[in-house]
């Protein structure tokens, strides 16, 4: 399954430029979903159906709107009916679904399940309106931090005691974990697995839609080091509502001129390998298929495998006794940027961003002995352990 996943900043049209996109894969031939927790129809001219029944659009189109408020309220119904032993030992009384409103954080979780839904669904494409830029990448971030999470608080090979687990409560004197507790972290983490695959998946890239500006300039600066930094790839940068150059006004004509400035810069700065696509202003907000049909969308394209690896760890043991990390983070600057060992992991962080990755195993054997940012990119130093490096006889 191809899928593209589409941000920017926010009011840049992202929705309607998803839209578009999954009307142009329609057209080219196969199943197209169109997936969004934004109201599509003023923008299809038809409403969206849910995640689990997508309402069709046109031949080869499908679209469904993410419901948050129901993702709750039926995800807290089901995790309340799991933990009722439990829950009847409190002393708790049941919630009913009408008294339930949704907590901040629903939105990310029903959209993640509906990801999920829509992976094993058999699509051709899936195109995914996200929500702001910024939000987006935390958004795509999450699922590997909650697995993280899972795994160090509920260790899925802890079930193997649980045989023990009366007697052990008896000796300890505390309470252990419910099976049902186990048995719910492993879903979410299955949940979560399966997320997580589909956005690093090869055949995934994000598409970006900012409207050229000093705005969005600046927020498509600072969002390429998170875009870096959790691994995305970009397929197209999409210029939205491109005014026409001919504009005899001076006050449209100043805007046209900011526009071409910022487009330019653009070209310049983005890399050779990501296309900077405009589409025009059509002098009104699209509405219907007729409309979505008038923007010249980018290509679908396919995604395939990166030509190489994007963090390399280049050798010079025979020359310095050193093995250095590449970590690519464009606009990343110094003062801006953490970066902590612990055990096997590197806890990285850059402005707003933060991620934490596996080392490579070459260097869980080395300590870190330096770091240095240029051009763009972070260049992490280590030194084999010599108390764990193999040693020639």
């Amino acid at each position: 399954m191809r899928t593209v996943l589409v941000t920017g900043p926010g009011g840049a049209g992202r929705t309607t430029i998803a839209a578009a996109t999954a009307l142009a894969a329609a057209r080219r031939g196969g199943r197209v979903l169109l997936l969004s927790a934004d109201p599509l129809g003023d923008v299809l001219g038809t409403p969206a159906g849910p995640p689990d029944d997508p309402a069709p659009v046109r031949d080869g189109l499908w679209a469904a709107r993410v419901d948050s408020g129901a993702h709750f309220r039926t995800e807290t119904l089901a995790f309340q009916e799991r933990a009722a032993t439990a829950l009847e030992l409190l002393g708790a009384r049941k919630l009913a679904g009408e008294e339930l409103t949704e907590l901040p954080g629903s939105e990310q979780s029903a959209l993640l399940h509906a990801l999920r839904r829509a992976a094993a669904g058999g699509w051709d494409v899936l195109v995914v309106d996200l929500p702001p830029l910024r939000d987006a990448l935390a958004l795509l971030a999450l699922p590997g931090q909650l697995r993280r999470y899972l795994r160090r608080l509920l260790p899925q090979e802890r079930q193997a005691a649980r045989a023990l687990r009366p007697m052990m409560a008896q000796l300890a004197g505390i309470p252990m974990p419910a099976q049902w507790l186990y048995e719910t972290a492993a879903r979410w983490d299955a949940e979560l697995a399966a997320v997580e695959s589909l956005v690093e998946g090869p055949a995934t890239t994000l598409r970006l839609v900012a409207e050229p500006g000093p705005a969005a300039a600046e927020a498509l600066r600072a969002a390429r080091v998170g875009i870096a930094l959790y691994g995305l790839r970009v397929d197209a940068l999409v210029a939205n509502r491109i005014l026409p150059g001919d504009a005899a006004d001076p006050w449209l004509a100043t805007l046209v001129a900011q526009q071409r400035k910022c487009l330019d810069e653009w070209h310049e700065g983005w890399p050779p390998g990501t296309p900077v696509h405009a589409v025009g202003h059509l002098g009104r907000d699209p509405r219907g298929l007729d409309d979505l049909a008038l923007l010249d969308s980018p290509p679908q394209g396919a995604a395939g495998s990166p030509a190489e690896d994007p963090w390399p760890v280049e050798d010079r043991l025979a020359e310095e006794n050193l093995l250095v990390w590449c970590l690519p983070l464009p606009g990343a600057v110094k003062s801006e940027l953490a970066l902590v060992r612990r055990d096997d992991e590197l806890l990285l962080t850059v402005g707003p961003f933060r991620r934490i990755v596996p080392l490579p195993s070459v260097l869980r054997r080395c300590t870190v002995t330096g770091a240095a940012l240029a051009d763009g990119v972070l260049r992490v130093r280590f030194t084999p352990d010599p108390d764990l490096w193999p040693r020639a006889h």
